[in-house]
């Protein structure tokens, strides 16, 4: 018996020898010490839009800078689609440690009113590291087209059976809900077209298309200023500094219609606060210098920073009001 026992023993030992180590889960931190060297790798930016809209210029411009400052390459990873949930699923399942990091826009809080499965959580999965502004979006119709005025689209619209079809960064993103706001405001049909990304969009609206684009105004400034696109009116309470002939919706019949726009970097929600806090101060670092605020304003940007619970707070704010505004709506994707 006791032989017995004593080979079950030695079994049982050399089974447990043989097992795999069980593997830390990928969302896991790393430890807090590795904070100290970190970045020792390239870092990769996942952006949840295609290339040459908003998003992913400021990604760019922004992965430059880091680049200089931290001594590690930022390399830039388009990840469109479901708009921008493909690559916040993404980042949300990559390894907490500073690594793999987001870059999102308002859609991000928009998405939790208008899918009913985003793959992922926002409160659980991802936390924001830092807020680096802020951006309108623009009305714009082609160079060409007749309209000079939002009024002029207004009235139009009204003489149309069909409305009139506008242009929109992704179906859910602020600019679909700027043109649904508009429309139902308005009191006409407005067609919503979708697309992947501002660039894609505004690339139909040049093209005469589609006649009009809701799209950020970064993405929109370079063609405003070539003269090839006519901006008609935008979003935010107050008119841009980099456009200032260009009247607000409000101003133009639609009083306490506002809806401007952040952009901001997350990390998954483990990393560890000392990494998360690192990157927040390269950020803020970099925003505070005269040359890149004055390169973000061309842009059509206003420069925000802070700290990471300053823009987690914002983020979360912003999913609970965008929830609201897409019930009254009935926004719904899926």
């Amino acid at each position: 018996m006791r032989q017995a026992t004593r080979v079950l023993a030695l079994c049982a030992g050399l089974l447990a020898a043989a097992a795999p180590a069980a593997k830390t889960p990928a969302h896991a931190p790393v430890p807090e010490e590795s904070a100290l060297s970190y970045p020792s790798r390239p870092i990769t930016l996942v952006v949840t839009f295609p290339p040459g809209g908003g998003t992913d210029l400021l990604a760019r411009r922004l992965g430059s800078w880091l680049e200089r400052d931290l001594g590690q390459p930022v390399v830039i990873e388009n990840r469109a689609g479901a708009s921008g949930n493909i690559g916040a699923q993404a980042v949300a399942r990559a390894p907490a440690d500073g690594y793999t990091l987001l870059m999102v826009n308002s859609s991000y809080a928009v998405n939790p009113g208008v899918f009913r499965d985003l793959g992922f959580s926002p409160e659980r999965d991802l936390k924001g590291v830092v807020n680096i502004g802020f951006v309108p979006s623009v009305l714009v119709t082609s160079a060409r087209s007749s309209w000079s005025s939002l009024q002029q689209v207004l009235d139009g619209d009204a003489q149309s059976d069909k409305g009139v079809a506008y242009a929109s960064c992704g179906n859910g993103t602020p600019q679909h809900l700027a043109g649904e706001m508009l429309g139902r405001r308005a009191g006409g049909k407005w067609l919503h077209v979708p697309y992947r990304g501002c660039g894609p969009a505004l690339t139909d609206v040049l093209a005469g298309n589609v006649p009009l684009g809701m799209v950020t105004a970064s993405s929109a400034m370079p063609f405003i200023q070539a003269g090839s696109l006519r901006a008609l009116a935008v979003t935010a309470p107050r008119r841009s500094a980099f456009l200032p002939e260009v009247p607000t919706v409000a101003e133009q019949g639609f009083p306490g219609y506002e809806l401007d726009q952040w952009h901001g970097i997350l990390a998954p929600a483990s990393t560890p606060p000392a990494v998360v806090d690192k990157l927040s101060a390269a950020v803020n670092a970099v925003l505070g210098r005269q040359e890149v605020m004055n390169d973000l304003r061309a842009l059509g940007y206003s420069v925000a920073g802070g700290d990471p619970d300053a823009f987690q707070d914002l983020i979360l704010r912003d999913i609970a009001r965008f929830a609201e505004l897409t019930g009254q709506i009935g926004l719904r994707i899926d």
